[in-house]
């Protein structure tokens, strides 16, 4: 610890000795610390101001040092240090206080007022920096492309006082699956461990550094998982009639983004035009694909394939397009053989006549069988 006993071992560098030399006080009581250094707690880049007060100093001088380095910063009026961000004031010889302009981290510590009596007299105060996060480009994990069901371990560093807390989150609002098949919405720490990833890990993480002190940083990283495609199709059969409008689905997915197009049994692509409408909707590594038939013609029926491409491999898809009859036809034919051989009682007037021109009338009721 720096004593400044007389202060003559630094001052006759700095001073003439007899400047600050110090007189024997008389009075019975001599100076005394009023009060405890209040320790300051300030944001980097700020400025701090340290109070030291003093009763009956009389003659006596004081000095502030900083206790680490043993470094003398001022004595009395004068700034003693090369630092000029460092200056000193008081009030009446009674409050002293200890000016640092725009404070660094490394200002942080323990800092002494002193005063040169015999034995010397001091105190501490300790000044406390504190420092926003600010996440650190390295060792912290840029975006990255792995194959599917491997492991990764996502990493995110970060500085500040006090130490920042790391929090993962999904940029999507997703939740995140863990490797102990559970989902949360968030996980506290520098390293994200994922195991056996799967498609549905694919997205933006971001992660998120806060200590206290605003404002929080995040950093994104994106996270691509590649894979083949895989197609999959919900109707696979489909019947249909001459004239009628049909729109055939399929679904894939793959990473890196893949090819899609419909086509024929027999290979032939088929082009977009006023009878055929492909339509296809992509949502990140998913694809939705369509076909629309417009007036179905007896060429038209078979087989169609919806196939997917990437660099990783290709697969297909088929949907096997029937002819079924018209449902008008089939009805109005359904309603006429109802109706065949249908019975029916009919009653005529008559009269029943001879050779001979005599003649008797009367009623009869005949049944026949009529086709309407």
């Amino acid at each position: 610890m720096a004593s400044l006993r007389g202060f003559g071992a630094f001052l006759c560098v700095v001073f003439t000795f007899e400047s600050l030399a110090v007189s024997h006080v008389s009075t019975a009581e001599g100076p005394y610390f009023v009060k405890s250094i209040t320790n300051v707690t300030v944001s980097l880049g700020r400025d701090a101001t340290l109070e030291c007060v003093v009763e009956n100093l009389n003659n006596y001088k004081v000095a502030w040092l900083r206790v680490d380095t043993q470094t003398i910063l001022t004595i009395h009026n004068h700034v003693i240090t090369k630092n000029h961000r460092i200056g000193v004031t008081h009030i009446e010889l009674k409050t002293w206080y200890l000016h640092i302009r725009e404070v660094q981290e490394s200002d942080k510590g323990w800092y002494m007022c002193q005063i040169n009596t015999d034995p010397m007299k001091s105190q501490v105060g300790y000044l406390n920096v504190v420092v926003p996060p600010d996440i650190l480009d390295y060792p912290t994990s840029a975006d990255m492309v792995i194959d599917e069901n491997s492991d990764v371990s996502l990493r995110c560093a970060a500085t500040g006082s006090p130490e920042p807390t790391i929090t993962w989150k999904r940029e999507d609002g997703e939740l995140i699956k863990l490797p102990n098949d559970t989902e949360v919405s968030n996980i506290t720490g520098e390293t994200l461990n994922l195991t056996k990833v799967k498609r549905e890990h694919m997205g933006t993480y971001l992660c998120i550094a806060s200590n206290g002190i605003p404002p929080s940083v995040s950093k994104r990283i994106s996270l691509l998982i590649q894979f083949p495609p895989s197609v999959w199709i919900q109707y696979q059969l489909i019947g249909a009639y001459d004239g009628q409008k049909i729109t055939l689905e399929c679904h894939s997915q793959a990473f890196p983004k893949s090819i899609n197009y419909w086509s024929r049994d027999n290979g032939d692509i088929i082009p977009h035009s006023s009878k055929y409408v492909p339509e296809i909707i992509g949502d990140n590594y998913k694809v939705h694909m369509k076909l629309t038939i417009n007036y179905l013609a007896p060429e038209d029926y078979g087989i169609y394939k919806c196939i997917s491409k990437n660099s990783l491999g290709d697969m297909e898809g088929s949907v096997n397009v029937y002819k079924i009859p018209h449902p008008n036809v089939a009805v109005s034919t359904k309603m006429k053989s109802a109706a065949h051989d249908k019975t029916v009682d009919l009653t005529y007037d008559a009269e029943m006549g001879s050779t001979n021109g005599a003649g008797q009338k009367g009623k009869f009721r005949l049944r026949q069988s009529h086709t309407l």
